[in-house]
């Protein structure tokens, strides 16, 4: 994200609504597609980035890891965990509240499918380098006909298509067939 040295010229009230309005543009968002489709268009991949680095920062020193192994894990400053801690002891409900709904939501999405009650249970039994693919074949999984069909638009305009791209391919392909077999034994 761009770093402002300058305090922003507009007056406060309207700052505010400019923010209130982003705030609720965010809150009209149903689904996962709504949410990346908009911040692929708001954001940079490098943003995008740091902001995630940011809120799994916050949910591993939630969890109790240390600056080196946060550091190590996501390849991010010291410093920058060092500011993700202090707005965790300042405030951080904003983290505090995003991070429980995700630890909610993958304990029971994926507790289901691998026999693994928590995110914690996975990093001992799976490696942690697996979980981004783990949670997008979920993701895949679950999801409706129409956002697969948008997940895979998405897939054939990129460029370059790596390994983890190839095994969501063939794993929305795998359940389109299984739809088209459900549709027609109804």
């Amino acid at each position: 994200m761009a770093k402002f040295s300058n305090p922003s010229k507009l007056p406060e009230k309207e700052r505010e609504n400019l923010i209130a309005n982003f705030c609720l543009a965010l809150a009209q968002l149903n689904n996962v597609m709504d949410v990346s489709q908009f911040l692929k268009d708001l954001l940079s991949v490098q943003e995008m980035e740091m902001l995630a680095k940011r809120l799994k920062t916050a949910s591993l020193l939630l969890d109790g890891w240390t600056y080196a192994k946060i550091s190590q894990e996501l390849k991010m400053a010291s410093n920058t965990i060092a500011r993700v801690h202090e707005w965790l002891k300042v405030s951080g409900e904003g983290y505090r509240l995003v991070t429980e709904k995700l630890s909610r939501e993958k304990k029971s999405s994926l507790s289901d499918k691998t026999g693994i009650s928590s995110w914690r249970g996975m990093k001992k039994k799976l490696p942690l380098y697996f979980w981004p693919q783990l949670l997008m074949e979920d993701i895949i999984k679950t999801a409706k006909y129409k956002d697969q069909q948008r997940w895979r638009a998405m897939m054939k305009k990129m460029d370059q298509k790596t390994e983890l791209y190839k095994k969501l391919n063939s794993l929305l392909a795998a359940e389109k067939a299984e739809s088209n077999r459900k549709r027609a034994n109804k």
